[in-house]
Parts: C-alpha cells; structure tokens; sequence
C-alpha cells in the first residue's frame, strides 16, 4: 500500500532561523541521523526539500482574479515542510515510519494520508 506522509514544520528551528541556536548540537545530530536512516530505506521516496514558509508565494483565484500574496498559506508553525511517499504493508507500518520523522517529536507533526484519484 502507498501512504503520504506530510510533514509539518512546527516549532523546531531551521538552520540559519531565530532560535537555531538553542537546539543542541545533541538534538541536531540525532535529527540528521533520523533523516539519514529515513532517506536510506529503499521504501520511502522523498521530496526537494521545500524552502522556508517566509519565502512562499500564496495563490488564490478569487472571482476569476488570480491574487498572489507573499509568505505561506498558514502560519510557519502549520507550514508544511516537506512529504514523503511510502510502500508499506498497512496504516501501521506508514504511522511507525512516520514517528521516525524528527518533526513529530520536536514540535510539529506528520499526517500519515492515502494518495486518492480524483479525476
């Protein structure tokens, strides 16, 4: 079965943001280490890493005028940082995947998702 797994940022400081400098060198090798193992399963397909929320450009149409605005849809906190696809056996190998995801223990989170066809 294939799931999405959509990360959400949450309140975990990226490198170079305000805070960066609290998180412990400790905290950011155990994060890095996580994605390393993540990215090495041969189940999981990852994305580009998405750019920070501060440099997104929203779009809305909205009575047939396209309206672009700067920064994220949501906040940063709720901003989406990224998603992965995976091939598991079922919902519980995707949510055991998913709370490997350093987001899901340091202030955010993941939402685990089957893909659907709309069209």
């Amino acid at each position: 079965m294939q799931f999405v797994l959509v990360i959400h940022h949450g309140t975990y400081p990226l490198p170079g943001t305000p805070g960066a400098d609290t998180v412990s060198p400790e905290v950011v090798k155990a994060a890095y280490a996580d994605w390393a193992a993540i990215g090495a399963m041969e189940n999981v397909t990852s994305s580009p890493p998405l750019g920070l929320p501060k440099d997104a450009t929203t779009v809305r149409v909205e009575n047939g005028s396209t309206v672009r605005t700067e920064g994220p849809f949501l906040d940063a906190a709720s901003a989406v940082g990224g998603f992965l696809v995976v091939e598991v056996e079922d919902m519980d190998a995707a949510v055991a995947i998913a709370a490997r995801i350093p987001q899901a223990r340091l202030g955010g989170a993941v939402e685990v998702r089957r893909p659907a066809t709309y069209y």
